[in-house]
């Protein structure tokens, strides 16, 4: 399988007064492969997560691109302009209290409704406890838990 060649061309781009070489453009956007952007004007949202900024509704002004050699794909990331970017918002206590109890539903069993020290696994649907009584119905103790 034949990867898609980009052609390099020069255009103007958001975040110079200059025109830049890029490969062309993706969905109205320049593309950049990857190691081409300036890491200092622009950044993906991972990237600006790590900074603690966010892009705060801006649009992307240019695509970055580059190929998995695990997958052997290639992939696609948006890129933001770092000045036009704001500070994350801080967490005020009525967030915390919903991520607290978003926290507790992962970790409650809907089986025997216990709080675990763990999150109940998906495949299961339950905690192992309630999984090995489920197996072993000859091992549960009068709560329907098993020992």
């Amino acid at each position: 399988m034949a990867r898609k060649v980009h052609p390099i061309v020069q255009m103007p781009v958001a975040w110079s007064p200059y025109p830049e070489f890029t490969h062309g453009t993706e969905g109205g956007l320049p593309l950049l492969p990857y190691g081409w952007a300036p890491p200092t004007l622009l950044a993906t949202f991972r990237q600006l997560r790590a900074m603690d900024l966010r892009p705060d509704g801006a649009d992307p002004v240019a695509m970055l691109y580059g190929y998995s050699k695990r997958g052997g794909r290639q992939w696609f990331a948006k890129l933001y302009l770092i000045a036009a970017a704001k500070p994350v918002r801080p967490m005020t206590p009525a967030r915390w209290h919903a991520l607290n109890l978003a926290n507790l539903a992962r970790r409650e069993c809907p089986g025997c409704h216990r709080a675990r020290d763990y999150v109940i696994p998906p495949t299961f649907g339950k905690c192992f406890p309630c999984v090995e009584a489920a197996e072993n119905p000859s091992t549960t103790t009068d709560s329907g838990v098993a020992a």
